[in-house]
């Protein structure tokens, strides 16, 4: 065997079947042991080795010798032996080689549909391990060739074929063309691996809005429920834990970008397919209501008990003329309402109320109140849970105390939780001196009650002790006030002091040099009379005045 090209046939086909090659090899022993036994008419008993290296490929089985063969695949005679090997004696086990050039046509021609059989075993195995993890994902592939039956896609290294009613309504695709399919199942049977893709199934919508909702995708958006129909009408609900959230309107997006996105990929079919959200609510009633849209419910009844098909019935009314809005197209709307709620529904219009007068029914607007009221029964529980969860951090149970909590009332003990979590404030009671006690003083005016432990006598005696502890005015400013009796000559008056020049400290600087003293003593005085006296002839610039006037 020329060991080069038999490594080459084996890289090839690991290239393309993605089957490595100790896969391919285990698979060519396995054909050609089957094929050898075939051939000797054997069974699983026959005991047959193969090994396979880059240069050759060995067979061999082993016999045991003994006096009278009968069963000739299993045993050897002591004559046969001795030819193959002069030691050998009865008892032996006997390795024989085969040469596998001598092998019949028929035999070989076994081994390659054998061959053929196991890489596809292999394949569909290694195709199953690298699927099974894209459960409920999304996978894209494509298209190969379409019928009035399906699609077969290439995905990879294998297809998938996607079937007619796999497929959202009447659309159709061309070869070569990229298509997106949802994985709902990956199984490895008897058969080998089976990849089950589908763009019908609610999965297929429901990542579509995982990716194009950033609220899904990250989570503050769940999605509670979905029901579809392809092609026809999709119902979501959707709710969420954040206030300061509106799922709604985060699911349709601004200027309803998220759901164009969303129905522009729901295949090319002639009638586009309707999507109606809506947002979940505990209230069952309720629920109904939002389900049933677009037609608008007054009333509904609710029956608890479970029926036959495992689902609780319910009634609902509906305005006059709107039954088969409510009920929809081939009655889809009803059946996603019935798919999405769990509650089979029965819908009557107003008119035939009359009909159903031994039903007891809540309007819409009772259900809204009951809803009210729910949800501050809720908050309040979630602040009562808070406050347990808080108090146990902080003082954890102790053992002894499960008997009292056991015999006490549920509501004694939640007041008991509610009162230790209020804050004890001490009340700070101002010191006053003694003083004769008088009775309570209780004014008309406010209802405030005034206590006071002092009288008035008493508060103007401690007023006159503080004047006379503080220093008066005349204390702190001296001045001097004469008596009536007393003229101006007989007041003392007060000798001024002299008020002595500060004594010149210090090198000093002169403002004038001698020279420049002894000059200003020399400058002659002008007298400004003496301009006066001056000859001053005005009359010579009379002209330039009359010139100015004319």
């Amino acid at each position: 065997m020329d060991g080069k090209a038999f490594m080459e046939a084996l890289n090839a086909i690991e290239e393309q079947k993605g089957i490595s090659k100790e896969s391919i090899i285990e698979a060519l022993k396995e054909a050609l042991k089957k094929a050898y036994i075939k051939e000797i008419d054997g069974d699983e008993e026959a005991i047959v080795d193969v090994t396979i290296t880059e240069s050759e490929i060995n067979m061999s089985i082993t016999k045991k010798v003994v006096e009278e063969v009968i069963i000739d695949y299993l045993e050897i005679s002591l004559e046969d032996a001795k030819k193959v090997s002069k030691k050998a004696k009865i008892g032996d086990d006997l390795v024989i080689n085969v040469d596998v050039e001598s092998l019949r046509r028929i035999t070989a021609n076994a081994v390659k549909s054998i061959l053929r059989q196991k890489l596809a075993e292999a394949e569909k195995h290694v195709l199953y391990e690298q699927n099974k993890d894209k459960i409920n994902e999304m996978i894209t592939g494509i298209v190969d060739h379409c019928d009035d039956r399906g699609c077969v896609v290439n995905v990879g290294r294998t297809s998938v074929y996607l079937s007619r009613r796999d497929l959202i309504g009447d659309e159709t695709f061309e070869p070569d063309q990229s298509i997106r399919m949802f994985v709902a199942n990956v199984s490895n049977g008897e058969k080998g691996a089976m990849i089950k893709v589908s763009r019908s199934d609610p999965g297929f919508l429901k990542k579509l809005f995982e990716e194009e909702v950033p609220d899904i995708y990250n989570g503050t958006v769940i999605i509670k429920s979905l029901a579809r129909e392809a092609g026809i009408r999709s119902k979501l609900s959707v709710y969420t834990n954040d206030p300061n959230v509106d799922p709604v309107g985060s699911c349709i997006g601004v200027n309803g970008s998220a759901i164009k996105k969303i129905v522009e990929q729901l295949g090319n079919s002639r009638d586009k397919e309707k999507i109606d959200i809506i947002t979940y609510t505990k209230n069952d009633g309720l629920y109904i209501v939002d389900a049933l849209r677009p037609a608008k419910v007054l009333y509904i009844h609710l029956d608890e008990q479970v029926s036959e098909d495992g689902k609780k019935k319910a009634i609902a009314i509906v305005e006059d003329g709107q039954l088969s809005l409510a009920i929809g197209k081939r009655g889809a709307n009803a059946r996603l309402a019935c798919h999405l709620t769990g509650w089979s529904i029965d819908i009557h219009e107003k008119c035939e109320m009359d009909n159903l007068s031994d039903i007891s029914f809540k309007s819409v607007e009772e259900l809204q109140e009951e809803e009210k009221t729910r949800a501050k029964k809720e908050l309040y529980e979630n602040y009562l849970a808070q406050v347990k969860s808080a108090r146990a951090q902080r003082e954890p149970v102790k053992e002894d105390l499960s008997q009292g909590f056991e015999k006490a009332k549920p509501q004694q003990i939640l007041d008991e939780d509610i009162a230790e979590e209020k804050p004890v404030v001490e009340e700070v009671k101002p010191v006053v001196e003694e003083a004769p006690k008088v009775e309570e003083v209780e004014p008309t005016v406010s209802k405030t009650v005034v206590k006071t432990t002092t009288t008035l006598d008493a508060l103007e005696a401690s007023l006159e002790n503080e004047k006379k502890k503080e220093p008066s005015f005349k204390a702190t400013h001296k001045t001097s006030k004469r008596p009536h009796n007393i003229t101006d000559e007989e007041l003392p008056h007060e000798k001024l002091e002299e008020v002595k020049p500060v004594e010149k400290k210090g090198p000093q600087m002169d403002i004038y040099t001698k020279e420049e003293l002894e000059d200003l003593e020399n400058e002659e005085y002008v007298d400004e009379e003496t301009y006066e006296d001056e000859d001053i002839d005005y009359d010579e610039y009379d002209s330039y005045y009359d010139d100015d006037e004319k």
